[in-house]
């Protein structure tokens, strides 16, 4: 067994025991924590994030600090825009993923936008960045 894979416990997490919670990266979005972030000791991270109905993101450009960031939409749609790679409209089963440290914004959303984010390590730094 791999270094990476030591001291992980079984966890499991129901749509109807979960909790979305305002406190997240984004005020236009609420948060449900999968319980990756426990059950691997910060190594990992998964969230699912909805859309707060009627507020619309400021598209305020930004960067992370981490090792791995996927996400993938399980419903409405959602338009990231990318340094280097433009404006991406990500509907149901679209997925994308963030390379470290690319700068990016999300431009806008559907009321009904919820995807699922996985990230390494589970808690990172965020910085503004200006337009590239």
């Amino acid at each position: 067994m791999t270094e990476l894979w030591k001291n992980q416990a079984f966890t499991i997490s129901h749509a109807d025991d979960g909790k979305f919670v305002g406190q997240g990266l984004r005020a236009f979005f609420e948060y449900r924590d999968l319980g990756i972030d426990a059950a691997t000791q910060g190594k990992f991270g998964a969230h699912v994030i909805r859309a707060v109905p009627g507020m619309e993101s400021p598209g305020a450009w930004h960067s992370h600090e981490l090792d791995f960031q996927m996400v993938y939409v399980t419903k409405g749609w959602v338009v990231f825009e990318y340094e280097g790679q433009g404006e991406h409209v990500l509907r149901e089963g679209s997925s994308v993923l963030q390379p470290p440290g690319i700068k990016h914004r999300e431009v806008r959303h559907s009321d009904d936008m919820e995807l699922i984010e996985i990230t390494s390590p589970s808690q990172f730094d965020t910085k503004d960045e200006s337009a590239p």
